[in-house]
Parts: C-alpha cells; structure tokens; sequence
C-alpha cells in the first residue's frame, strides 16, 4: 500500500468516527425532549347540508306587495312577481301592454343570446384597392370602437393619403326609428344608426353617460383614422371590390357588449345588437326578428309592439307578464342565463348606483330600469333573505318619474324580506 493512500484511509475512518460519534451523543439528547401528541382534526358532527329556500308565506308575500302596489306614486300600475320555484305570487294586470322605456331592452338582450354565440365578435377590416394611397374601412355594425381600435388599424395601415368608409352594411334599415326625436341625439340618448362609431357616437371623446352624439357617427370613425395615418382625404364611399385586407379589429364579445347596455342602458348599442340578430336571420327589420326569436323560443308576444330594440320610442307596448317570463326563463335556462349578470346592481353600479340607498334592496336587487316622460319600469330579479329567487317586472305609466322610481324601489326592496 503506497504511503499517501494509507494517510487518506486514516483520516476518512477518524472522519466517519467523529460522525459517528456526534451522532451518539445528539441522538441521546434529541431523545430527552418531551412534545405533545400531534394535532388531529375532529370528524365534523354532521354533513353540511346544501341551503334550500324557505317555503313561502303566500298570504303574508300576497298582502305586502298588494298594499305596496297601492301607491299613488306609481300611477297606472301593471306588473308581475314570480318565483323560480313558485310560480307567480303578484299580478296586476301583467297581460296589459303599457310603454315599457328601457326594460325593451330585455327582449333584446334575450333575442341576442337565443340568436348568436356568447363569445361572437364584430370585424371591421379595411381594405386597399387599386390606389394604393387610399383606403376604405368596411363598417360592419361594431358601435364600440375606440380609440385604442383605431390606434390598431392605423398601426396595420402605416400611412394613407385617403380614408373612406362603406356604411352599406346597414343599407335599408333607418338612420331613425319611429317614435325618436331627434333632439335626443344632442342630448345625448341616441346617434343616428350607422354601423361604425366611437363610443356610440359620443363626442369630445367621452366613452360613457348621456353627453351629446355626434349627426356624422360613421364619418367621424373615418375621419379619427384618417388624421391617425396622415390623410388629407376623409369621406363616405363603397369599399373597392375585391379589395385587399390590410387591417382589422374585433369588437368585445357579445356578452361583455350585452353588459355595456345593459348597465348603462345605452340606447344606440342596444340597436345595434337588434340589427345583429336581424342580419343573422336574414332580415333589415330588427324589432320583428326579435319577436319573432322569443315566439319561437315559446314566450307570449301577441300583445307585443315593438317599434325599435331600445325602448326610446314611444310606440313600444309590452306587458309585464312577457318580461317577467324571460326573467324566469333565465333563471333556469344556461341560454340565457347570462342575461342576469347584465343587470345592474341596486345601489351599486350603472342606473341603479343612485337608488335603493336606505332599502333592503340594496345590492340584492338586480334589475333593468327604463325612464321615459311619465314612464318609470324596472325588471329584474331579487333573493331574499330565506333564499328564495324572484323574478319581476313592473311598468308605471302617466306617473311622476321619481315618485315611481321610489315606489317600485320599496316594492321590490319587501321581496328581500321573505
């Protein structure tokens, strides 16, 4: 055995020995050490048992909403309360046709999701023809663009001498529907339906609330791009044929755009989404294909006038009883079931931040309020303290808008309670 191999077997054995030994002596003091038991989870008593709704005082629930319906406030009063697992429980004349505001834009709502996919998206592409110098946004119905959507496209485009846009997407279908004033557009409730805008039509660049629209929407998409690529040139003009796609964006998809107009009820995106449906089923008459969605779906829609998909005009009729089945329906239906997460919540969000303060509603009522002249409605849905889901829908006409609004709010507020 050479030298230097006996040295490292001997300091490797005495290293092995100094373990060795360390680990006598800390094993025997590691073994005096006293600790408790350890920790075990007790079984629980019992299995949770999942929360059911609470049966319904009929009498006590029918009594309440019968005296609360005789306010005065309200004025011509007609409106259903149903619930997911009763039936209906309030009934004041819901098969009548009053003007409903707003609350139309449940059917529209409605007949979008029966009709399209949730996720469905608008492309608005531009294209390039012969001229390369020039080219043309090929609008498609997409209200909600914005400015980072133009900022997209002018980033695809580069530069262009000349920016136009082909409206005829919508060609045939009004600019106007029956029973609008047109000084609503400066006041900000409506643009002339065309199937490009920034916002709605929104001017100054705001992007939400009732400020004023523009009288030129499309034009105005064309010209924002225009000074984004350097165009000296800006007008409205049919896309070349066969032009080639050199930019395009998406618009949200159908729910998160369901949502915006929902909350906020914004009358020129609920048109929009009636055109959709109605180019989907072939048709330039948005307020028919959407009775005739929910016919087909089974609601009752013979005592339905629907004159636009916003509830603007003042020619619409609806009855109570038709929203509150659609309301119903979505509660137990997964088409439509999307429609609840659209509503605004009481004292929380969109048209109902500023109402249900004091009321045990607030932020358990969910509903889609409407407002015309002498017109107050609000549809919805509330769960109450015991569980129990109602749905309902209530329409007050020749009333006092903020009386109305109260009243509804105290009516709906004393479903919470059973």
């Amino acid at each position: 055995m050479k030298v230097w191999t006996w040295v490292a077997g001997t300091l490797a054995l005495a290293a092995v020995g100094g373990v060795a030994g360390f680990g006598v002596v800390a094993h025997e003091q590691l073994s005096q050490i006293e600790h408790a038991p350890a920790y075990r989870m007790e079984q629980a008593p019992f299995p949770l048992v999942p929360a059911e709704p609470s049966l319904i005082d009929d009498t006590t629930l029918q009594n309440t909403l019968t005296s609360l319906a005789e306010n005065p406030g309200l004025g011509q009063f007609h409106g259903q309360v149903s619930s997911a697992s009763g039936g209906v429980v309030f009934d004041r004349a819901s098969g009548e046709a009053l003007r409903p505001a707003s609350v139309t834009k449940v059917l529209t709502a409605a007949s979008a999701l029966l009709t399209l996919d949730q996720n469905d998206t608008i492309t608005t592409q531009v294209v390039r023809g012969v001229n390369p110098n020039a080219v043309t946004i090929k609008a498609a119905g997409d209200v909600w663009l914005d400015a980072e959507a133009l900022d997209d496209l002018a980033e695809q485009i580069g530069s262009a001498d000349e920016v136009y846009i082909d409206t005829s997407a919508w060609d045939g279908m009004p600019e106007m529907m029956p029973g609008w004033d047109p000084v609503d557009i400066d006041g900000g409730f409506v643009a002339p339906l065309q199937p490009a805008m920034l916002s709605g039509g929104r001017l100054g660049g705001e992007t939400t609330g009732d400020v004023p629209r523009s009288h030129t929407p499309a034009e105005d998409v064309a010209r924002a791009l225009g000074e984004r690529v350097g165009a000296s040139v800006v007008a409205v003009q049919d896309a070349p044929p066969e032009g080639e796609i050199v930019a395009e964006v998406e618009s949200p998809t159908l729910v998160e755009r369901l949502e915006m107009m929902m909350k906020e009820s914004d009358n020129v995106y609920a048109e929009a989404i009636g055109r959709e449906v109605a180019l989907a089923r072939g048709t330039k008459d948005a307020p028919s294909a959407t009775l005739a969605v929910l016919d087909e779906r089974g609601f009752e829609t013979s005592n339905v006038t629907l004159a636009d998909n916003s509830g603007l005009s003042t020619e619409n009729l609806i009855p109570p009883a038709v929203l509150d089945a659609v309301l119903i329906d979505a509660t137990s239906k997964p088409e439509l079931r999307p429609l609840l997460a659209t509503l605004p919540v009481a004292a929380g969000e969109g048209t109902l931040i500023d109402r249900y303060a004091d009321l045990p509603g607030r932020g358990w009522v969910r509903a889609k309020t409407g407002t015309l002249d002498g017109t107050a409605a609000l549809a919805g849905t509330v769960t109450s303290v015991n569980g129990n889901v109602y749905t309902f829908a209530l329409i007050c006409n020749d009333a006092d808008v903020l009386e109305a609004r109260r009243a509804m709010d105290e009516f709906t507020s004393a479903l919470r309670e059973f």
